[in-house]
């Protein structure tokens, strides 16, 4: 029949989701402006809104057109291609603040009063205390995905991809919650200023958007957990469950080259 499907691609619909996003990104960026001007942080969590909702439909979309077999091995390739391309756009934005780092760690803009040369005085926080064990725990987190990852495309063990995933979940969880403890400890206890020093506003732009990727990642890897319950993964399609595993191993290695640059090399 001439109006068959004789092809392995994916035809998407018109769909409104695209100019939704585009308008919410404006709004949500132009509030932010606004709010470093204090103006009020309500047009900012307007656009914030628009995002978060944009992004719960817009992939619902994706889901439902999972369901309704439109997900060929063609398209498939397609989502992890476009995931890695992703993936790298991150490792980009990470680059820009090890740049800012290893540069004023190597070069640094010296302080002078008067003749004499003053150097900075603040606080390094002991690498092998709370951040050597957050370490760990975002690693074990990693094992947990790759055990969940192995038992669903070569066992089919549904049960073992759960508890998996909701370990995973839960020492991500429990590294934010460390992490937020060692930032009131660094601010309260230890007067910490963002933007008093140049180590400090790389430490805090470097960890801090980590921990943000960091919440993410466990957002994501709990919507996984969600529909493994629902039945949506299977050994052969599983591209969503996929692309949380690759976030959250890109988060594991981020904060090792953190780990390794800013709490001991940086010390």
């Amino acid at each position: 029949m001439a109006h068959e499907k004789n092809h392995d691609y994916h035809i998407l619909q018109p769909s409104i989701w695209p100019f939704v996003a585009a308008v919410g990104a404006f709004v949500m960026l132009f509030g932010a402006v606004l709010w470093m001007n204090e103006a009020g942080p309500w047009l900012f969590l307007i656009g914030l809104a628009a995002i978060l909702y944009t992004m719960f439909a817009w992939w619902s979309d994706t889901i439902a057109e999972n369901a309704e077999g439109d997900h060929t091995p063609v398209v498939q390739l397609g989502l992890r291609y476009g995931f890695i391309l992703f993936i790298i756009s991150e490792v980009m934005f990470f680059s820009a603040w090890f740049w800012s780092f290893f540069k004023h760690a190597l070069y640094p803009m010296n302080e002078y009063e008067g003749s004499e040369y003053v150097p900075p005085d603040f606080y390094i926080p002991n690498a092998f205390e709370l951040p050597l064990m957050n370490t760990v725990i975002l690693l074990l987190s990693g094992c947990a995905v790759t055990w969940a990852h192995h038992a669903l495309v070569h066992d089919g063990e549904r049960k073992e991809v759960e508890w998996g995933l909701l370990a995973a979940v839960l020492l991500g969880i429990l590294f934010t919650a460390f992490q937020a403890y060692e930032y009131r400890y660094l601010l309260v206890d230890q007067d910490w200023v963002f933007g008093e020093d140049k180590f400090f506003s790389n430490f805090f732009m470097a960890t801090g958007f980590h921990g943000l990727h960091v919440i993410i990642g466990t957002i994501f890897l709990f919507v996984c957990l969600l529909r493994l319950q629902k039945g949506d993964f299977t050994q052969e399609k599983h591209v969503g469950f996929e692309a949380a595993a690759w976030y959250w191993h890109f988060v594991d290695v981020v904060w090792l080259f953190l780990f390794f640059s800013i709490y001991i090399w940086g010390s």
